[in-house]
């Protein structure tokens, strides 16, 4: 063997095996959306090598149904070059299972136009053939883009409907506090004042309860709560738990009203919660968001609150419990001498083994938010839930996600 004193004397000698003769393959780049298509195909193939057919949309099975449902989306597509790495058994090419052709329509740009094309608006408009009324080419009554960014919700104040339940409440606490039963403690300006359901203020001069706290978002990265307060005068509003903290560090008249004893170890400590009865509201999500609208009608919000529905869903689009997306209302149920928490808390264990794992959105600073308030279920499912609590039977039945009813419990 002879012995070389380089590697150039190396690569100088004839490749007879051809073992420096390396060709690299282009690797195809794909942007997020395809590539979130590729991994659809990729699942579905799976699920045919399996099964032996494509997922059925309105199948019984939950995950089967919610594959189906954006498998017929890509499928209506067609085939995908792009994706042919990925599909192998060729059920977007209609190799694997026959597709049902969608009748071909006629196409208004196939047609055949002898005059001369227009290359702008003002060709059509001089036109002296085409009459336009001035109206249709004059924009009117368009709101300013400053206009357009204000929320849609503003925590303002508004008659309380169901003053009636802290009205004694708020005479209690006031005789408590002339007759000194009661602590007074001024806010300091950057304290982060402790805020839970039950808890008393003045702020403004006037007692302030806050009545409701609901269940837990995200805004600016940070957690948060929209909030139900009452005030002694017959009004409420609904801030956010950071802006009433902030409207209590910048009062310097505000004060935290508590009991006398050992603070939060006292057992009396929340004596002043009040058990409400409030709304049960079910709402379908509009966001256009691929991963939500593709199951939009299978995937509902179920939530209890004390204060009016409409109020409680205004802000959606810039909650990230809703889904950062406006809602649809889909049905609301009245509840009688029942505590909200207590029925918010026994829906949502009811209904979990329908609860979507994956779901997440993107805030708008960029960090994932995992809502805990939604389902894979029907309405339907969630009146028949409402129902036994009303009847007090709940605890006999469960939810079935595989045949999607509502059975009695095996013994």
């Amino acid at each position: 063997m002879p012995r070389y004193r380089s590697i150039d004397e190396i690569l100088e000698e004839e490749d007879d095996l051809g073992l420096l003769q390396v060709t690299l393959r282009a690797r195809a780049v794909r942007s997020p959306d395809r590539e979130r298509d590729a991994q659809l195909v990729a699942e579905v193939n799976g699920f045919f090598d399996r099964t032996g057919r494509v997922p059925d949309p309105a199948s019984r099975d939950h995950d089967e149904m919610r594959l189906g449902v954006i498998w017929g989306r890509l499928a209506a597509k067609g085939a995908a070059p792009d994706l042919a790495d990925m599909d192998k058994n060729g059920l977007l090419s209609g190799v694997g299972y026959a597709l049902e052709p969608e009748p071909v329509k006629p196409d208004w740009r196939d047609e055949r136009i002898d005059d001369e094309v227009p290359t702008s608006l003002d060709d059509i408009f001089d036109d002296d053939e085409l009459e336009v009324s001035e109206a249709l080419t004059t924009i009117r009554n368009v709101t300013p883009a400053e206009d357009r960014l204000v929320p849609d919700h503003r925590a303002e104040f508004y008659p309380c409907h169901d003053f009636n339940r802290f009205g004694e409440m708020f005479e209690k606490t006031q005789a408590d506090l002339e007759a000194g039963e009661r602590e007074v403690r001024p806010i300091n300006h950057n304290e982060e004042v402790r805020v839970d359901e039950g808890s008393l203020f003045i702020r403004k001069g006037l007692l302030t309860y806050v009545a409701e706290k609901a269940e837990m978002t995200a805004r600016a990265g940070k957690r948060d709560h929209r909030l139900r307060i009452i005030f002694s005068n017959g009004t409420e509003s609904d801030p956010l738990l950071s802006s009433f903290r902030k409207a209590l560090a910048d009062d310097p008249t505000a004060r935290a009203i508590h009991r006398h004893g050992l603070g939060a170890m006292d057992p009396d400590w929340e004596a002043d919660r009040i058990d409400l009865t409030g709304t049960v509201y079910v709402v379908r999500s509009k966001s256009s968001e691929p991963q939500i609208a593709e199951v939009r009608n299978i995937l509902l919000k179920i939530g209890v609150t004390t204060q009016e529905v409409r109020r409680r869903v205004a802000d959606a689009r810039n909650d990230p419990t809703f889904l950062l997306a406006p809602v649809e209302v889909v049905a609301t149920y009245d509840l009688v001498n029942l505590s909200w928490r207590k029925v918010e808390g026994l829906l949502h264990r009811f209904f979990d083994t329908a609860r979507p794992r994956d779901l997440w959105i993107t805030d708008r600073f960029g960090r994932k938010v995992y809502p805990r308030e939604w389902f894979y279920v029907l309405p339907e499912h969630v009146s028949r839930a409402v129902q036994a609590i009303r009847e007090g039977n709940l605890h006999e039945l469960e939810y079935d996600p595989e045949s999607q009813m509502i059975r009695k419990k095996k013994p």
